[in-house]
């Protein structure tokens, strides 16, 4: 095994841990190594954002989709990024949306972004929106708690 890859794989491991930390060291020194591969960038990321160091994980999520723009996961974390930070005044939904409409486009099943994507239209005012991906949600996962409570919440205090 090469060593940006050991490193990598180290660091990885370290992620699944929770030693986030240690993650980084691992990664950094794999890009050291190499730094052209989107792998490393999006597991950095993920560290980043699990030490709730967002601007870094953005970062990283950006770089990875430079590499490689067809990384679901990676437009879908940055989203979630987007949509539940609290130390902005005023987060970019629509990128956020921009994000979620590309990870739905490589993945039109993706479960998790069809309720971050129903929850950014609610942010937007765009109800009726919202309800038609968890319509969407709800035909894929019909057992889907979560989202037939957004669901309902949506039609009985915006749409009546």
């Amino acid at each position: 095994m090469t060593e940006y890859k050991k490193y990598l794989d180290n660091g990885i491991y370290d992620i699944q841990d929770g030693k986030f930390k240690s993650a980084i060291e691992n990664i950094n020194k794999s890009l050291e190594l190499k730094n052209d591969w989107e792998i490393p960038y999006f597991y950095r990321a993920v560290a980043y954002q699990a030490l709730e160091d967002f601007d870094e994980a953005m970062l990283d999520y950006t770089k990875a989709l430079q590499l490689n723009d067809k990384m679901t996961d990676a437009y879908y974390n940055r989203a979630k990024i987007t949509l539940s930070r609290k130390d902005i005044q005023n987060p970019d939904i629509e990128k956020a949306v921009s994000d979620l409409e590309k990870a739905l486009e490589l993945d039109p099943k993706f479960i998790d972004a069809l309720f971050a994507m129903a929850a950014a239209q609610k942010k937007l005012e765009n109800y009726h929106k919202a309800l038609e991906y968890l319509e969407k949600l709800i035909q894929i996962e019909p057992d889907a708690i979560q989202a037939k409570a957004l669901k309902k919440l949506i039609l009985q205090k915006y749409i009546i």
